[in-house]
């Protein structure tokens, strides 16, 4: 029989989770020379390259200036380069390099594993159904 928690239990199971999510893909990714976190801007440069950092943070939920030193980091990785825009000097945009662009196959492979590994046990049914409580909880809170 599954456990219930309290409600005021909620926020701790949560962050556990939170953190060992994290903590996994941070493991996943590093190995491929890539922070947790910089998938998603990568996911986003290989719909859409050449975005400049402001449309990545709306894309993505995120402040500007997290995004910016995001691609100041992912540059000296050499994922990116960080380039004046041809028309408009006061913006960057920023392009996949070469490993940028390689890394697709490899990164959304290591999504699937560690999907699948976080979802052990879950069936179809069960799967939605924790995608659609999160993205409700998600929504309860306004963002």
């Amino acid at each position: 029989m599954p456990r219930s928690f309290p409600r005021d239990e909620f926020q701790g199971v949560f962050w556990a989770t939170k953190r060992a999510l994290a903590e996994a893909a941070d493991v996943a990714y590093r190995a491929h020379g890539v922070r947790d976190g910089q998938q998603f801007l990568l996911r986003e440069l290989w719909k859409e390259d050449g975005l400049a950092p402001g449309e990545l943070a709306r894309r993505l939920g995120l402040a500007t200036p997290t995004v910016t030193r995001a691609a100041i980091r992912m540059e000296a990785a050499g994922l990116v380069t960080r380039e004046p825009d041809l028309r408009d000097r006061r913006l960057v945009r920023i392009h996949l390099t070469e490993r940028g662009r390689e890394l697709e196959a490899v990164l959304d492979a290591e999504t699937r594993a560690l999907s699948d590994r976080a979802l052990a046990g879950f069936d179809e049914d069960d799967r939605a159904a924790l995608i659609r409580a999160l993205d409700r909880i998600r929504g309860n809170l306004g963002s």
